[in-house]
């Protein structure tokens, strides 16, 4: 398969065994009714294999509808899997799966969502601070809040739960560029980036004047704790968004992979060249 020909939301790239991985959401079912995840894997970037189902709904599983945002990471030997879940009677929320190998299959890991049982939250992503104590940054839905929130919470070290309360990282409503009017003030897919020379930044999606854009925020202290800044431009303002950064296996670029157009069923993965200046991101 070319990328054109993938038809995923939230794009995700792992590289492990001289390979590529990407992950998403199925545009097609992601928005009702879901069986399963699915990963594509490259030597290239350029051709990939047919889907693979990495994740299949297990027999009674709380959820049938809305498998979001896959990301898969490794910690500690093993590969594990983020997604965002929803039932017809339960909030959306972050579950943690796990495999032995990238291309799964991925099993249960986490008892349910890690994210607070009464919130709509959305798009969990792995952070590791300074210490090696991890974390979820996380969405609270601005479906629930009205000015979606940017959030985090302490893991357990085995990823099998959270650890205290969240935190309020930023609101939506927050950048100097957001309209003041704007009405779809959405907090997405969040991606943690530090930068060579230590500044800890993060990617992330929202709605600006009706188009899906790419922002990014940094931290003034360096790390998940600190005072949480707006760039002053937006990383990609093009009716795409909910990207995630890599480094290529050949030259060793950075790149930027999201979808693009946020349109259903259209959505394709992108990927575009970043230029890291001056402990910001640049796409090029």
């Amino acid at each position: 398969m070319k990328m054109n020909e993938i038809n995923i939301r939230d794009p995700f790239i792992l590289i492990e065994n001289d390979q590529y991985y990407l992950y998403g959401s199925r545009a097609v079912d992601g928005w009702g009714e879901c069986s399963g995840l699915d990963v594509y894997t490259s030597k290239d970037l350029e051709d990939w294999s047919e889907p693979i189902e990495a994740f299949s709904k297990p027999e009674g599983f709380w959820s049938g509808m809305n498998y979001w945002a896959p990301e898969v990471h490794k910690y500690k030997g093993k590969f594990y899997m983020f997604v965002s879940f929803k039932s017809e009677t339960r909030e959306r929320g972050t579950q943690i799966l796990v495999s032995d190998v990238p291309e799964g299959p991925f099993g249960i890991h986490s008892d349910g969502p890690v994210t607070p049982e009464s919130w709509g939250c959305l798009d969990g992503t792995l952070y590791i601070d300074k210490d090696q104590t991890p974390y979820m940054v996380f969405c609270h839905e601005w479906t629930q809040v009205v000015d979606g929130e940017m959030c985090a919470l302490k893991l357990s070290d085995d990823l099998k739960e959270a650890v205290g309360e969240p935190f309020l990282l930023f609101k939506a409503s927050q950048p100097q560029w957001m309209p003041k009017d704007e009405e779809k003030l959405v907090t997405d897919g969040p991606f943690m980036y530090r930068t060579k020379g230590g500044k800890l930044l993060m990617l992330w999606s929202t709605f600006v004047n009706d188009q899906y854009v790419e922002a990014i925020a940094y931290s003034d202290n360096g790390d998940i704790t600190g005072n949480w800044k707006h760039a002053d431009t937006l990383l990609f303002s093009k009716d795409g968004g909910h990207g995630m950064l890599f480094n290529t296996m050949d030259s060793g670029e950075l790149k930027f992979i999201f979808h693009t157009p946020n349109d259903t069923p259209n959505e394709r993965p992108a990927i575009v060249g970043v230029r890291e200046t001056d402990d910001m991101l640049f796409a090029e």
